[in-house]
């Protein structure tokens, strides 16, 4: 997919969130905090959160030069309809996805959009394993992670090194184009095969990585592995 470069004006960041009381004001904090070339525009979508953490939300503040849009579903329906409903309300020209724990660092923004607002991407895939710091964690995860992004690449012939990162960068009118129906996690899978049908240029950069333990509230289970599974076979085979 090619495209003639325009001006970007707003980055649009999509929070979707479900029970982080914990961390959900150092995440907007941070993520209004760093540097940008660019306003910016922060749509947060509680998926029915039991923790308090609607109750805060209600409470929360931007600084100036910032805008902040609530969005409160009335049932638990998962990440990928939380993304979508952001989707619905954003109005910028790049949209990023920012996970409303603390694993992923809103400081790495500045070269996660830099080919894009360089004219050379379309989308940008963060990299967790090659450049930046990260946590050292669970051996069964990564090697999860590594078989389900070879899968991924030998049905997109693409060459991702991470394709279940959360740090996903597009240009709007792109993911726009993209007719998106995940509820979970199965949006990762969804967008990387559908980004590759539409052709799409897309680039990786490496960021930084805190992971948390199931203690500390990391949500992703084994049962999620075998879902991308059939999410790419799904994507991929019928559309």
């Amino acid at each position: 997919m090619s495209s003639n470069q325009q001006p970007f004006h707003t980055l649009s960041i999509i929070i979707p969130v479900y029970n982080e009381r914990a961390t959900i004001e150092d995440v907007i904090r941070s993520v209004t905090s760093v540097p940008v070339p660019l306003k910016r525009e922060i749509v947060v979508v509680d998926d029915f959160s039991t923790d308090g953490t609607r109750e805060l939300l209600s409470q929360v503040s931007v600084p100036a030069g910032n805008s902040l849009r609530l969005v409160m579903h009335d049932q638990n329906r998962g990440k990928g309809a939380a993304i979508r409903s952001g989707l619905e309300q954003v109005t910028g020209d790049i949209v990023l996805v920012q996970d409303a724990d603390l694993e992923y660092d809103p400081h790495d923004y500045p070269k996660l959009l830099e080919p894009i607002l360089e004219g050379r991407a379309d989308v940008v895939f963060g990299d967790r394993f090659h450049g930046g710091p990260h946590r050292v964690l669970y051996f069964w995860h990564f090697q999860a992670n590594q078989f389900l992004t070879f899968l991924a690449n030998l049905l997109t012939n693409l060459n991702l090194s991470d394709m279940e990162v959360g740090y996903k960068v597009f240009r709007t009118d792109v993911i726009r184009r993209l007719k998106l129906t995940s509820n979970r996690f199965g949006f990762e899978p969804e967008v990387t095969v559908k980004v590759a049908k539409l052709g799409c240029r897309i680039y990786e950069v490496p960021i930084s990585y805190h992971g948390r333990t199931y203690e500390e509230g990391k949500k992703i289970t084994w049962r999620d592995g075998i879902a991308a599974v059939y999410f790419l076979l799904k994507y991929k085979l019928l559309g």
